[in-house]
């Protein structure tokens, strides 16, 4: 995994300017022994997206130097948001603004890059992975800045934020931290942002079902946003169908993530009490794993084509409480609230091409303004590589006030 990863990162520098400037700050402490990350308690009062503290930060595409990416100002924030089940809670992240005057049309975009799966322990934060040059994908937002656009990198709920468990995978969580991380980027002093700033959003895998819930919520959490245009590829829409197709499957471990990120949104489902005694071992030991690192690759060899029963004497997935919560985080219920670009791979074996078909064509029987595209030699690691010119350029056209009416 990690050497096609590597391979990956490799192809998405390719046409990405790299430039470094000497260290500025010296070494970050990891998020559990930064004071950064420990919230106030109790938080102060305001709105979603407004910021609680930030800090000046650096963005890192070189792990060995750790040279800050040259012509960007970096911003790490701790902002107000909410969970999915509407309380308010505490979410950090990163702010990112080209130095170089912006030169296109209007103001200078602004885009929520939703990050894909990192794992569930505080030092997979990608504010604090972007300061170490350990973001895979790093390159990607570096893309973007490459245009003139302001990045705000959301952590999301729980990672970075002590005591609090990452909720992977709960697109109602995801969702408003992807649209509350433009707010406070709005908001932030010294961006050259402000409140009509244009937005678009830009998410893979994981970061593809946030950036599809932010479409979704736009509308009613946050309809003062500009929302030009949204770029949703890989998407896990529907869990339950993706935990499915996991099941006995290389990638199962990612099934396993799903029910701690779930249970750690909504406590009733009390994922422990399903678990055998090599579940409860697995969670303990995999409680705060990050994908890459040696206890993430353990884990996702040491699980691979296994099934959720042989950790649990009963499946989550056939509880009618589990399939409640899953069906609410499931995509494609509500039209999204900007044109929406999606791309998939054809031949993806982690996250099945065809729920991400229903999607697309749930969202288009609402009426959606849906561009969609398909990969034919594309997996899923691969789909982030193919999709990636599509999705930039997408939201390039829609920045500059192209219209687009999609293939519905």
């Amino acid at each position: 995994m990690r050497a096609v990863l590597a391979a990956c990162l490799g192809a998405a520098l390719a046409g990405t300017t790299l430039a470094a400037t000497p260290a500025v700050a010296e070494p970050s402490p990891a998020p559990a022994d930064d004071p950064f990350y420990a919230p106030p308690s109790p938080l102060p009062p305001g709105e979603a997206g407004d910021v609680i503290r930030s800090r000046e930060s650096k963005f890192v595409l070189q792990p060995i130097s750790q040279y800050p990416y040259a012509g960007v100002k970096a911003w790490q924030v701790m902002y107000r948001s909410e969970n999915a089940t509407g309380d308010v809670i505490p979410v950090t992240g990163t702010v990112l603004v080209p130095t170089k005057a912006w030169e296109g049309p209007g103001q200078r975009p602004l885009v929520s890059y939703a990050v894909g799966t990192r794992g569930i322990g505080d030092q997979c934060a990608p504010s604090y992975t972007l300061t170490k040059g350990l973001d895979y994908e790093g390159p990607f937002i570096a893309g973007a800045l490459n245009r003139g656009w302001a990045v705000a990198i959301t952590d999301m709920e729980g990672l970075g934020i002590p005591g609090k468990q990452h909720t992977y995978e709960v697109g109602r969580s995801q969702g408003r931290a992807v649209l509350d991380i433009l707010r406070a980027a709005q908001r932030l002093p010294g961006t050259g942002l402000n409140a009509s700033t244009p937005v678009g959003v830009w998410g893979y895998s994981q970061g593809g079902t946030s950036a599809g819930w932010a479409a979704q919520l736009a509308a009613t959490y946050a309809p003062e946003l500009d929302l030009k245009g949204v770029a949703a590829n890989g998407v896990p829409a529907d869990l339950t169908a993706v935990g499915e197709n996991l099941d006995g499957g290389p990638y199962v471990a990612l099934a396993f993530l799903a029910s701690v990120g779930l249970d750690a949104a909504y406590p009733e489902l009390d994922l422990e009490s399903y678990l055998n005694d090599k579940g409860r071992e697995l969670l303990a030991r995999s409680g705060d794993i990050c994908l890459l690192s040696a206890d993430g690759v353990s884990t996702f060899l040491g699980t691979a084509f296994k099934r959720i029963t042989d950790f649990a004497h009963t499946n989550p997935l056939e509880s009618p409480v589990w399939q409640a919560r899953l069906n609410e985080n499931k995509l494609g219920g509500t039209k999204p609230a900007a044109p929406v670009f999606q791309g998939h791979g054809a031949v993806d074996a982690m996250i099945p091409f065809a729920q991400a078909e229903a999607l697309r064509k749930d969202w288009c029987a609402l009426g959606g303004n849906v561009t969609f595209r398909s990969y034919p030699l594309s997996g899923h690691i691969q789909g982030a590589l193919t999709s990636r010119s599509d999705s930039m350029n997408f939201l390039s056209d829609r920045f500059a006030g192209k219209p687009v009416t999609g293939n519905c």
